[in-house]
């Protein structure tokens, strides 16, 4: 083996081995001649470095004197000295070297400390020590040392210029003269800096010329050298050796030559080397087993085998091997031909995979001929339609298919396909047990180089819980999810083609808006569990009322709309209208509840009342308003007043909002007269709004606009402060003090702030409590419920006491009467009308005017306007009266000048005050 390695590599390798010697030599020379240039270059980059230090610490330690000649500042002076030190250290460096006895270590230091590039210092210190007189070196040096003397100077200026300061400071005189010799010397050192630095750039240019020059000569004279002796190797190099290794290693496959006797590797080729990741030298004389992963034995002479190559870093790559015997001199020897079989590998198993993707995947897959008749399926295909892929053999697979409509596949799909298109939709498919399914359906085609379609691939997935889910979901966009019914979307669509059918056949259609009396009160006594079940009875109570082709749907909240359609008159809608306000006016039943309600109902009708879905909708809903807002449990036609009444309000309430900014509302006061002596003893506290273009807007009117927005806490608010500021003006004025009603709503009395408001707001006026009479409604009282209680009791304790207003005109309940802050009680103007002639009046006031005294509790009756009533009144034992006979409302100016007579007094019109008739 050994003999044969000598044949066939080693001459070779020793006619060789010279010119790498050559080639080694010549490359070592290049470099250590560029090493020695790079360290000049160092060396000299490190001069121009510490001479752009030294200049720049010249130039600050002048301009740090300068400024300390002038300022006597400390921290010049120390910048000064830091400055100087650098020059200083290098100098004293520089003449540590020309000495030619120095301490290394300290010169190295020293340039440190001048901040000198520290690669560069071993080389400056070279060439000051052993080069000072070299071209430019030496007139760089002796620039160098013509500053001494001047920066020595200027360490001399300093001590002068500190002692002078230390001792109290320079004169005028002295200031200039100093810095004129600072001036002096600075245009002394600053021109031979210059000096310096232009005689080392032109030494570094000169130096990089020479190197240049030495690196280039000696290179071309080795290259020169290298190539003659590599010419004439080389011809030297020819034979069969040569052409063999040549073929040898160009081969595409792994040679291996392998001695028969022992198993050893004797030569291998540059692609065996590449594929096993080691070299040839480390190949040769290994086992040829050990390249694989499998045993080889008892492989055939001239027959192929399969093996894994093993590679560097435990890669593996497959190969095909085959061997063959020759004799190679005297040796038998195995020739070992490896061919890689990786993309063959590759190949088979992205054919395995693909058809056991193929397997799993839960699409049905149709693999067929040109002629669409089925060649395979896979195993989800049988799974979708129960046809396994042997029973389908042969058949075209679009026969089971049909279009959504039932038409067979149209020819169109097949010229798309051939045109190099896919086709992507819906079909019906037929199962093996007769039945139809919807299926989505993808075909394709594979073609040929000539680009004719060798097979169809067909990809189909059941959509048939797709669609039932896209049906669910259809019908949530466009039904209500309590109720069933349709939401307001689809109200409008269905009411649009109403409409659009009524228009061709000359016919009407009527829209209902239906609106829950009072749903709140069932929210919020019960629960919303028990107002939801409740909409949905009431959405099946309406539902039974209409026929078929009407509609019914949930817009929101409690209200609901109903399409009727085919009416020849809008009027014809009153029959079904009337059912349903009948039906739903009867009790219903929701768990243990009996809830009774009403509804208000608004119509509105095509042609008359509007020409499209959202027009009658909104004409409809104020036609419902009007319902409510007259009478409710009742119905509307729709009337174009109704919506100049909506504007009107909605115009309010815009201009509310505004008021309370800018100031527009105001006070008047209503003299509450005590009957038996006609002494004015209170007042009532009546808002008035000031419009800038309306006039004066009655309560009645913004009052409920006010509730509706959310407002009126902050009205009422508006007017308690406003009620106390004018006690105060009263007061001060010197009036008697009278109490003063105030109107409170039951929103902000339910509101848990309310008590600490008014109490607050007494203090900062510092009045007392009995001066203010809080007015509430008996309605609003019930409305609030247990809260009123915990109000009326902490009122009490305050010293606040309330009267129950409009008694008698609502709900009453008799357990708020006995409350402690309850003090009063008002007799509401429609029971004082029909005083004295009406007996039933006469007695209903008898009655209150009875039991208040047993309760113990003052009356006042309201809206007082004949002297029969007053006399009724006051012999029926009521104690307070309020009325036109007595006074219209006044100005807190009036009433001032009404009850002080010291004022300048000015005619109050519509005044009258009764006198007590004694018996």
């Amino acid at each position: 083996m050994r003999n044969a390695q000598t044949t066939l590599q080693r001459p070779l390798s020793r006619r060789l081995m010279p010119l790498v010697y050559a080639l080694v030599a010549m490359v070592g020379l290049i470099l250590a001649l560029t090493w020695g240039a790079l360290q000049v270059q160092i060396t000299l980059a490190g001069f121009l470095n510490g001479e752009s230090l030294w200049s720049k610490a010249q130039k600050q330690s002048v301009i740090d004197l300068d400024a300390y000649a002038v300022s006597g500042n400390a921290a010049d002076i120390d910048s000064f000295r830091r400055n100087y030190a650098v020059l200083d250290s290098d100098r004293w460096a520089r003449d540590a070297i020309a000495s030619g006895s120095f301490d290394h270590e300290k010169v190295m230091q020293a340039f440190e400390r001048g901040s000198v590039i520290p690669a560069a210092i071993p080389g400056m210190i070279f060439i000051l020590e052993h080069f000072p007189s070299a071209p430019h070196i030496n007139e760089a040096l002796r620039a160098w040392y013509s500053t001494d003397d001047a920066i020595a100077e200027l360490a001399g200026i300093a001590r002068q210029l500190q002692a002078a300061h230390a001792g109290g400071g320079l004169s005028g005189a002295e200031l200039t003269r100093q810095r004129e010799r600072i001036y002096t010397l600075n245009n002394y050192i600053g021109p031979r800096t210059n000096i310096f630095s232009l005689e080392i750039a032109l030494g570094a240019s000169w130096v990089s010329e020479i190197l240049f020059g030495s690196v280039l000569a000696a290179a071309c004279i080795a290259m020169l050298l290298w190539l003659r002796m590599a010419r004439r190797i080389l011809a030297s190099v020819r034979g069969t050796e040569e052409r063999y290794r040549l073929l040898f290693d160009s081969a595409a496959d792994a040679i291996v030559m392998v001695d028969e006797t022992s198993g050893r590797i004797l030569d291998v080729n540059r692609t065996a080397s590449i594929w096993t990741g080691r070299h040839a030298n480390e190949l040769i004389g290994d086992r040829f087993v050990h390249l694989f992963v499998q045993s080889i034995s008892g492989q055939q002479a001239g027959r192929a085998a399969t093996n894994t190559l093993l590679g560097l870093g435990g890669i593996k790559r497959p190969v095909e091997t085959q061997t063959s015997l020759a004799t190679w001199g005297n040796l038998p020897v195995r020739q070992a031909i490896i061919r890689d079989i990786s993309e063959r590998v590759a190949i088979e198993q992205e054919r395995r995979v693909a058809a056991e993707a193929l397997a799993s995947i839960v699409e049905g897959v149709i693999i067929a001929d040109a002629d669409r008749r089925v060649i395979s399926t896979n195993a989800a295909h049988t799974d979708i339609t129960g046809f396994t892929s042997v029973a389908l053999q042969g058949k075209r697979f679009d026969e089971s298919r049909r279009l959504p409509d039932g038409k067979p596949l149209p020819k169109s799909i097949w010229e798309d396909i051939a045109a190099g298109r896919n086709w992507l939709g819906e079909v019906q498919s037929t199962r093996n047990d007769g039945s139809s399914y919807p299926e989505h359906l993808s075909i394709s085609a594979i073609r040929d180089t000539d680009n004719q379609v060798l097979y169809f691939v067909a990809v189909f997935t059941n959509i048939h819980e797709a669609k039932l889910h896209q049906h669910r979901l259809e019908h949530l966009a466009r039904h209500d999810p309590l109720t069933g019914l349709v939401n307001r979307a689809e109200f409008e669509r269905r009411c649009s083609e109403s409409i659009a059918l009524a228009e061709r056949e000359r016919l009407a259609v009527v829209v209902l808006f239906i609106d829950l009396d009072a749903f709140k009160i069932v929210n919020d006594s019960y629960s919303h569990a028990i107002g939801d079940r409740l909409l949905v009875k009431v959405a099946d109570r309406i539902s039974r009322q209409l026929s078929e082709s009407d509609v019914v749907g949930r817009i929101g909240g409690d209200e609901f709309t109903v399409l009727i359609n085919r009416l020849s008159l809008r009027e014809d809608a009153r029959p079904i209208v009337n059912r349903l306000l009948a039906t739903l006016s009867e009790p219903l039943i929701v768990d243990d509840y009996e809830v009774v309600l009403s509804a208000s109902i608004g119509v509105a009708g095509y042609p008359l009342d509007g020409t499209d879905s959202a027009t009658l909708i909104a004409n409809a809903d104020a036609a419902m308003y009007t319902a409510k807002t007259e009478e409710r449990n009742t119905f509307r036609f729709y009337t174009p007043m109704m919506h100049a009444d909506t504007r009107r309000r909605l115009q309010l309430a815009s201009e509310l909002r505004l008021a309370l900014s800018r100031n527009e509302f105001h006070l008047l006061y209503q003299p509450s007269i005590e009957l038996r002596t006609g002494r004015i003893v209170a007042v009532e506290a009546l808002l008035r709004w000031q419009h800038p273009e309306r006039g004066e807007v009655l309560p009645g009117e913004f009052i409920p606009v006010a509730e509706s927005l959310g407002m009126i806490r902050r009205i009422d608010e508006w007017v308690m402060q406003a009620v106390c500021a004018q006690i105060q003006v009263w007061d001060l004025a010197g009036m008697p003090p009278i109490r003063v009603a105030v109107n409170i709503s039951a929103r902000w009395f339910g509101h848990p702030a309310f008590v600490d408001g008014v109490s607050r707001t007494l203090q900062s006026r510092q009045l007392s409590p009995k001066r203010l009479l809080l007015e509430i409604t008996e309605s609003a009282m019930l409305r609030l419920g247990d809260d009123t209680e915990r109000t009326m009791r902490t009122l009490h304790g305050l010293g606040i006491e309330v009267a129950v207003d409009d008694f008698g005109t609502g709900y009453s309940s008799m357990a708020y009467l006995k409350l402690p802050a309850v003090a009063y009680l008002k007799i509401d103007r429609s029971f004082v009308t029909g005083l004295p002639g009406n007996a039933n009046d006469a007695a209903i006031a008898e009655a209150m005017l009875a039991m208040s005294r047993s309760l113990g509790l003052g009356t006042i009756a309201e809206g007082i306007e004949t002297e029969a009533q007053h006399d009724f009144l006051l012999r029926a034992g009521c104690a307070e009266g309020q009325g036109y006979l007595y006074s219209y409302p006044l100005k807190a100016d009036e009433i001032l000048h009404l009850l002080c007579p010291n004022q300048p007094q000015f005619p109050v019109s519509k005044l009258r005050l009764v006198p007590p008739k004694r018996s």
